[in-house]
């Protein structure tokens, strides 16, 4: 029960942040803001659920097959709103191997894919790094601004040299972690259990990235495609309510919120990427713009995904879960 209250605990949390910044002007800066514009935002979030679905299929090579393209989208949107709502979105992945395991797809080659998946969005964003960095040679970013960039960048190289050791030095890994679980008394049934399903991850995962070169090229493109889409919300959102900060400057503010939201280990980042917002947006727009726009931005690129996923969410993994539970039921009654 206790985890249950996590998520409205963490929403109101971040409702009340734009609301305490922006006070009695708030409501009259959302109230004017265009409605076609806001259709325009929501629609490119679905542009972007579509985006995906094509990755996923790309990187599920010839076990696309298995799942039609509708499904397909109904996994992308069951699985980001899980990430929406667990700690740091640990939810994504075992929402995805739990849906794909009903097309037969092994949890070895869908925990590979979402890695590949992962991987992709990284190797995005240390690009998008290099040209911020690049961009701050030619022009002056404040000093917070600058030592959260720098941070951010070294925390994401500090990720993927640590993915590459990982997979690179996985026979080590591997004895290390045997030793430890025989240290701990685990049983030797246990342990060869354990050691063949990380053995057949690491397959799956070579399996996927021996996809052709063009396939592998066109997941990238998507994936920078995706995340320009995503990261344009803000950006547009401020260009509706008067303010025209540079495209380059609300992608970093994004980046460095959503980034603080993932390490606080709230659902979706709620509150802590509201409050890392309002902390950096607030001396470029003033107070009442920064709370419209993080209100705005959070309701497409948030709550939208609770509003529209949570349905496809529990039609894909409620509805069978209670049919299971109404036949123990009914078993249970005879």
């Amino acid at each position: 029960m206790n985890r249950l209250l996590w998520l409205p605990l963490a929403l109101i949390l971040a409702l009340l942040v734009p609301v305490l910044l922006g006070g009695s002007d708030l409501l009259a800066r959302l109230r004017a803001f265009d409605p076609g514009l806001m259709l325009g935002l929501l629609g490119m979030i679905v542009l972007c659920w579509v985006i995906n679905t094509i990755r996923l299929r790309l990187l599920l090579g010839n076990h696309r097959t298995r799942l039609g393209r509708l499904r397909s989208l109904g996994v992308i949107m069951a699985t980001e709103f899980a990430i929406c709502t667990t700690p740091g979105g640990s939810g994504g992945p075992l929402t995805l191997m739990a849906l794909l395991a009903r097309d037969r797809i092994g949890p070895a080659h869908s925990g590979a894919v979402f890695a590949a998946d992962q991987i992709n969005d990284l190797l995005f964003f240390l690009c998008a790094l290099l040209g911020i960095a690049g961009y701050t040679l030619f022009h002056t970013l404040n000093r917070s601004l600058e030592g959260l960039l720098l941070s951010s960048a070294l925390l994401m190289f500090g990720v993927l040299i640590g993915g590459v050791a990982l997979v690179t030095y996985r026979q080590v890994l591997l004895r290390l972690t045997g030793s430890l679980l025989r240290r701990l008394k685990v049983s030797t049934a246990k342990r060869r259990r354990w050691t063949r399903k990380v053995l057949h991850f690491f397959r799956a995962l070579a399996e996927t990235w021996r996809l052709p070169k063009r396939t592998l090229a066109l997941v990238f493109a998507l994936t920078c495609l995706h995340w320009s889409l995503r990261y344009s919300v803000l950006y547009l959102a401020l260009l509706g309510l008067g303010v025209n900060l540079q495209w380059i400057l609300s992608f970093l503010v994004q980046m460095l919120s959503l980034s603080a939201g993932q390490f606080s280990l709230l659902p979706g980042g709620a509150g802590a990427a509201e409050l890392t917002s309002a902390t950096l947006l607030t001396p470029m727009v003033g107070k009442s713009t920064a709370a419209a726009a993080i209100v705005i931005w959070r309701a497409v690129t948030y709550y939208f995904y609770l509003i529209v996923g949570g349905p496809v969410f529990l039609c894909l993994l409620g509805r069978p879960l209670l049919e299971r539970l109404r036949l123990r039921l009914a078993r249970a009654r005879r």
